[in-house]
């Protein structure tokens, strides 16, 4: 078993959000591979909706501080954290009162798609892969969940590669039947620039940046591994990891157990059996 240490850049995780595929999952599938015995670290948004004081939420004062600029506009970072003590798990929110202070997820609440969601994944990518460099934690795996979270493959893969965390980490990605209708601007490629990210590299991937389908192809570009996360999945995403020799799972049906997941992960690192 190589891969002991797993870090889940989450999307949605009950109790902090109403009840999904999305949310049951990201609840679930950290608590069964942390019952296995792998060490876990879990992240996901700060969402407008939810509560902090009945969730007792609150900030990582030695973790916040920096700024995160997206196209030459600096956006503070703050994290806080808390703890489902039946799951015996810690989760650390990544928060900004632009991108997530009184905001829904990814529509208002008249259910129109906010027009910086692109933006708002990026902040949240790199917000928690700065936390991971602070916290010092080195994961063997990194499984992403969700639209939210589809920007990270890109800089794990690219920006931070040679940041120790890094370094040696293989890349999982979780499609769900929910992603962005509309396209992410026509600024989103200048606001994923940072580090060796710019327009030749991103030209490179051959993905039209204004498409759409744009978050989930830059997911799929830059990961190791493909899951169907719910039944809905796009069919799209998972015939573009099959066309790139990508190992895909199968959706689950539901069923969540941690060494469903922890052969993928093996499979990823290549230590499958």
């Amino acid at each position: 078993m190589k891969a002991k240490k797993i870090l889940f850049i989450t999307q949605e995780i009950i109790p902090y959000v109403p009840e999904s595929a999305m949310s049951v999952a990201g609840r679930e599938i950290p608590q069964s591979v942390q019952d296995s015995g792998r060490e876990i670290r879990t992240f996901m948004p700060r969402w407008g909706i939810i509560n902090e004081r009945r969730n007792q939420l609150h900030e990582v004062i030695r973790l916040s501080g920096m700024n995160i600029i997206i196209d030459d506009t600096d956006h503070p970072l703050i994290i806080k954290v808390a703890s489902i003590q039946a799951a015996r798990m810690q989760v650390y929110f990544i928060d900004n009162d632009d991108y997530f202070h009184k905001r829904q997820m990814m529509k208002d609440e008249n259910g129109e798609e906010y027009e910086d969601n692109a933006e708002r994944a990026i902040f949240y990518a790199r917000g928690v892969l700065e936390t991971v460099k602070k916290l010092r934690w080195c994961p063997d795996v990194i499984h992403c969940h969700g639209w939210m979270s589809a920007i990270a493959p890109l800089y794990i893969k690219t920006a931070y590669k040679d940041d120790p965390p890094f370094a040696n980490a293989k890349v999982v990605f979780s499609a769900y039947d929910e992603m962005p209708a509309n396209h992410p601007g026509a600024n989103f490629g200048n606001c994923l620039h940072f580090r060796d990210v710019n327009d030749e590299l991103l030209q490179g991937t051959g993905i039209d940046l204004t498409s759409p389908e744009a978050l989930g192809q830059l997911a799929v570009h830059f990961s190791d591994g493909i899951i169907q996360g719910s039944a809905g999945a796009s069919e799209t995403l998972l015939q573009l990891a099959q066309s790139k020799n990508i190992p895909t799972l199968a959706c689950p049906d539901g069923k969540v157990s941690g060494e469903y997941y922890n052969n993928f992960y093996d499979l990823v690192s290549g230590e499958e059996e």
